[in-house]
């Protein structure tokens, strides 16, 4: 007979199925800002709309895509928990930036 995992594996298995989930949705995200920079980014910033929240949306990416590289890439445990910090601060603060953006965008035009 085969032993029910405990607790711990339980919650091991389910952060690493959760990490390769954001990782996934992290790509899917990354061809959305490739596919907005010609598409929307460009025309919103010759047409003066927005600029600030564009801006700040797009900085936030930024950051968001060079913790995540350094993350992934950087073997420093003295830089690791401050990325990680950075990015999960980053990546709280998008859907909200996000929000406003839109309803800012709306109001503008």
């Amino acid at each position: 007979m085969k032993e029910a995992p405990s607790t711990g594996e339980v919650w091991q298995f389910a952060g690493a199925y959760l990490l390769m989930i954001h990782g996934g949705a992290a790509m899917v995200m990354l061809m959305l800002l490739g596919a907005l920079v010609p598409l929307h980014m460009q025309r919103g910033w010759r047409t003066r709309r927005n600029r600030l929240t564009g801006a700040t949306m797009l900085t936030c990416n930024a950051v968001l895509i060079l913790t995540s590289f350094g993350l992934y890439y950087a073997g420093s445990e003295l830089l690791r928990p401050w990325m990680s910090n950075i990015h999960i601060g980053f990546g709280l603060c998008v859907p909200l930036l996000f929000v406003a953006h839109v309803a800012l965008g709306r109001r503008c035009s």
